[in-house]
């Protein structure tokens, strides 16, 4: 093959993968902007989540601290179709199911035993820089708001 070729192969493929990730604005680093967030007291902080391809697949990876300050790291592998998929590493559910609303919109519930713990919403701004998760328990109740910076 020609060193021409493959160069126009490698840009194409470059370009195809740019348009990817502009298309996905969840994707990517996100680090917990402490300052911007609400939470009820003694609550436990997701610091650092990663969005990220898994084949065609989703894996979503989050590091934090519980409610006593130790370390907490789960990991969701999945579709953002609404069905759930096992998460591990969660004290408080055994499965996620992500449902997109739209390109910088996701839903999502989390269950444990077939129980509903925790709902969320999750946004994108239109910029691509900041996100938001908003939560709340199985009753609807309590809750809160996390802001997050693109990395």
């Amino acid at each position: 093959m020609r060193p021409r070729n493959i160069l126009l192969i490698l840009a194409f493929c470059l370009a195809g993968f740019v348009i990817s990730m502009a298309q996905q604005p969840q994707m990517g680093n996100w680090k917990l902007n402490e300052s911007k967030s609400k939470f009820p007291p003694n609550a436990g902080k997701n610091t650092m989540v990663v969005y990220e391809s898994a084949g065609d697949n989703i894996k979503v990876t989050v590091d934090g601290v519980d409610d006593s300050g130790k370390p907490v790291h789960n990991e969701w592998t999945g579709k953002f179709d609404g069905k759930p998929y096992a998460i591990t590493g969660d004290s408080t559910a055994d499965m996620r199911a992500y449902t997109k609303v739209n390109d910088h919109k996701l839903t999502f519930t989390n269950t444990q035993g077939g129980k509903k713990t925790i709902t969320g919403v999750v946004t994108v701004s239109a910029d691509g820089k900041t996100r938001t998760v908003v939560t709340k328990g199985a009753s609807g109740q309590g809750g809160a708001t996390a802001v997050y910076d693109k990395q």
